[in-house]
């Protein structure tokens, strides 16, 4: 039972028919005033009891929604009325219809003493793939907990504005017990035919991300909508980094339906990791040699909450809690390639996205100054970095796709070149499963790749200016294209193997006489730092980087771009 329902949404879009009130004819002029209002009060105390059911038939079995385009069509019957009634939506009562797809509601129009009816009317529905929650609304008394008087029943749905997601609800208002308890059954059952929707979530918070807010933005944004949904969150707090993969390797997954994380990159990257090890633990895979990864179990969904969001932002074009929920509570599922890390036959990590020079030192030294706010050290580290830029000497190899074309569009495949190789300086190397959108890049790090298309974006940066590389630098966060530099190739690659050839001495020390020419940094103990979706990982000798198609589900949608504001780095 709910408590004391929100107001009414607004309308969702309009429906084809119309149907009318019958009413009572004119009576010739013998009947007095005073009789037709008796009438009429006749007739609305019949519309609150629901007794006025227009001509509808006793109410069918509820029927499966259809799930596909191709389903729809097949269905003839999926827009056949299953239940039919009166309910009063504000201040008018309407007609409502239920069917397999949507609920239709049109405002009854009286008919005039001379048989005409009013103005046209204006029918309203909302589509059963965007119901979440159906509850029998009722009015109490203050510290009642139970009971109270009957008013009818709220249907809550999800409203899109662009690619946000908000929750909405419709009041149907009837005081006929049995009325509202046919309507609430039939609607139940239906919302219970959409598969992908879940009912138990083990749920990870990271209660350091970003500003230590995330523990409360899911408070007050997400435990609601899935207490609404009546979904059953088991909530974990971590306490330290790796607590969420330790839980992962060892708990029971068979009673949830999904996992979700509340936190930034680094959450999201080590929860995606913590599933996708699992599921190799399940499946007897050897990690310690190369081989091939099977499939999550259970799809994870991410709650926006940290610093920069960058695959939350891929899979949902925003950073927004409510709507991240709302994908979660609906069942969308989005299939999202995914990399292995790997060194010396043994797997390192799973993840989205890397990048090694100036990319890996930078997080590597912000990582030194934790105590620092995360922006102020982000900024800090980045100046550091800019002022010392210095390249990598590396021996980069790539297994290049091209795009091999079939009869039609649907034929499109990737075929795989042999492996090249390239040798030299480079100030940053950049390997992406996904188009990382974030609101400092809303194109996207890597605007030539896509969730699930089975391949990676290689991003090459050769040695250069400083002055040039600041100018690629920000070019991320406009229109403008930030791969026009001669300095700058992009791949679209199946593996990348990178192996840096000189062993030389690392310093923090900045240098404002730099011209990028000098000898590479690197490090002296042999371990060489990546960003890993946001993740310090040090690693020594050759990395092998493969792709392997949809290895993990996420709760989102496709978005070519992320809707947020661009945020350009005010230290450059």
């Amino acid at each position: 039972m709910s408590g004391p329902p929100r107001e009414s949404a607004g309308a969702l879009g309009a429906w084809s028919e119309s149907r009318e009130e019958p009413s009572d004819e004119a009576d010739g002029g013998r009947n007095t005033r005073k009789k037709k209002k008796k009438k009429k009060k006749r007739r609305r105390r019949k519309e609150e009891r629901g007794e006025l059911e227009l001509g509808a038939s006793a109410p069918q079995p509820p029927r499966d929604p259809p799930a596909t385009a191709e389903e729809d069509r097949a269905a003839g019957d999926a827009d056949e009325p299953i239940i039919r009634g009166i309910f009063r939506i504000g201040r008018r009562s309407h007609d409502v219809v239920l069917t397999a797809r949507r609920v239709t509601w049109t405002p009854i129009q009286p008919e005039s003493p001379t048989g005409d009816s009013g103005s046209a009317s204006t029918e309203e529905h909302v589509e059963l793939k965007d119901v979440f929650a159906v509850k029998v609304k009722r009015r109490r008394s203050i510290g009642q907990q139970s009971g109270g008087t009957l008013l009818g029943i709220t249907l809550f749905h999800c409203r899109r504005k662009g690619i946000k997601l908000k929750d909405a609800e419709v009041h149907f208002n009837n005081l006929s017990v049995d009325h509202c308890e046919v309507w609430f059954r039939h609607l139940k059952e239906l919302l219970r035919g959409f598969p992908n929707r879940p009912k138990s979530l083990k749920v990870f918070v990271n209660p350091a991300s970003h500003k230590k807010e995330a523990y409360q933005i899911y408070l007050d944004e997400v435990a609601p909508l899935f207490k609404l949904a009546d979904i059953d969150a088991n909530v974990t707090i971590t306490e330290r980094k790796g607590h969420a993969l330790a839980i992962l390797k060892e708990c029971k997954l068979d009673g949830y339906d999904g996992v979700v994380c509340v936190g930034g990159d680094g959450s999201v990257a080590e929860v995606a990791h913590g599933l996708l090890l699992r599921a190799q633990m399940d499946a007897g895979r050897d990690t310690d040699s190369i081989f091939t990864p099977v499939q999550a179990a259970l799809p994870l969904g991410i709650i926006p909450a940290g610093s920069t969001n960058v695959v939350a932002c891929s899979v949902h074009g925003i950073r927004h809690a409510a709507s991240a929920a709302l994908h979660i509570i609906l069942g969308h599922h989005q299939p999202v390639d995914v990399c292995t890390f790997s060194s010396l036959g043994r797997l390192l990590r799973f993840g989205f996205s890397a990048m090694f020079g100036f990319g890996g030192r930078t997080l590597a030294l912000a990582e030194k100054h934790r105590w620092m706010p995360p922006s102020q050290r982000r900024d800090f580290a980045l100046i550091r970095m800019l002022a010392n830029l210095k390249p990598e000497d590396c021996e980069l190899s790539y297994l290049p796709l091209r795009v091999s074309h079939g009869e039609n569009a649907e034929q499109t495949k990737w075929a795989a070149d042999p492996w090249q190789t390239t040798q030299g300086l480079f100030l940053n190397i950049s390997i992406m499963a996904i188009p990382c959108l974030c609101s400092m890049a809303p194109r996207g790090l890597a605007p030539n790749t896509r969730l699930n298309n089975g391949s990676m974006a290689l991003i090459i940066a050769r040695n250069a200016s400083r002055s040039e590389f600041i100018k690629h630098l920000k070019r991320y966060s406009g229109r403008s294209n930030q791969f026009s530099f001669s300095f700058v190739e992009t791949h679209t690659v199946k593996a990348v193997k990178l192996r840096p050839r000189v062993q030389g001495f690392w310093t923090d020390d900045t240098s404002e006489d730099n011209d990028s020419n000098s000898t590479p940094i690197l490090s002296s103990e042999g371990m060489y730092p990546w960003n890993i979706d946001g993740d310090l990982l040090e690693a020594p000798a050759e990395i092998l980087i493969r792709v392997h198609p949809e290895l993990l589900t996420l709760y989102g949608e496709t978005v070519e771009e992320a809707e947020e504001s661009p945020v350009k780095c005010s230290c450059i």
